[in-house]
């Protein structure tokens, strides 16, 4: 048995009336392959590039440890000089991965690499996103705390990337107080005796080579495996659904700080109690 996961859909390029009327509107994911072969980034964004004009800069690195309630909000696990991890990244697997990193302050360089993309979306300008991950690293399940519509643009190799539509919410055996499933599901391999609410979730699937643009709707769960060494640059808008924008500032207002607050109150107990309660919850569902 096997996730149930259809491709998604594919375009050469697009026109701005035809990708908003047609995904945005409808919040349906899309891959454009070459949105991005008139940027300078298409021919300059290689990993070594990234060590020559970035190399000096100390970075934060995350692993695919289970959440911890020792962890502040998104807290790195380590911190490496780029020039070593990109060295890291070529040399062997890694668990590794470099997530969120903001570069318009760090970097301010690589601004002049690519070009806003005009699809009647209005992009936070201070907000472009870096992501790299060494052969096989994962990015666990998840969905953004801001609900933003987003465009993930990916280089230097082949990256897969798998989603799921909030709709399917009640199959994925969501964490409460959290944006993440239950990080022991393996998305590659899921165990369906133990949760058996994934054979019921419709989720979309697609492989990423360098330069092809994934544009992923708002709420949108996402399931990131970088199959070669790469990285990929995210920029994002706010929500434009009432009700998606109700949930981010939840999110970002209250959630969040609740659970750090339940964190260090209550300690690991505060996460395993999470964690039986989105078995629980789901379960309960199937019957």
């Amino acid at each position: 048995m096997k996730l149930n996961l259809t491709e998604i859909e594919r375009v050469k390029t697009i026109s701005k009336e035809d990708f908003y009327n047609n995904y945005v509107k409808k919040q349906k994911p899309l891959v454009i392959e070459e949105l991005t072969t008139d940027w300078p980034a298409y021919s300059k964004w290689k990993l070594e590039y990234i060590k020559q004009i970035a190399g000096n800069e100390v970075v934060p690195l995350y692993d695919d440890r289970p959440v911890s309630h020792k962890d502040g909000f998104n807290e790195a696990h380590a911190t490496m000089k780029m020039s070593d991890y990109v060295d890291l990244l070529l040399s062997k697997p890694t668990n590794y991965r470099i997530f969120a990193y903001n570069f318009m302050s760090k970097i301010p360089s690589l601004r002049n690499d690519f070009i806003w993309p005009d699809l009647g979306l209005r992009l936070i300008k201070q907000m472009p996103m870096l992501f790299f991950g060494g052969e096989n690293s994962k990015v666990f399940i998840h969905y953004d705390i801001d609900y933003p519509n987003l465009f993930h643009f990916h280089f230097h190799g082949k990256k897969q990337c798998i989603l799921f539509p909030p709709s399917e919410s009640p199959y994925l055996y969501k964490v409460p107080h959290a944006l993440i499933a239950i990080e022991d599901i393996d998305f590659d391999n899921p165990d369906f005796e133990k949760y058996p609410a994934l054979l019921k979730a419709k989720g979309l699937i697609c492989n990423l080579n360098h330069g092809e643009t994934l544009y992923m709707p708002e709420g949108y769960w996402h399931y990131m495996k970088y199959l070669t060494p790469g990285f990929s640059m995210s920029l994002r808008s706010y929500p434009r659904n009432i009700g998606s924008l109700t949930k981010a500032l939840y999110n970002l207002l209250i959630m969040r700080h609740f659970d750090s607050l339940m964190r260090k109150w209550k300690g690991q107990a505060w996460i395993d109690y999470k964690n039986r309660k989105a078995l629980e919850n789901t379960n309960k569902r199937l019957k």
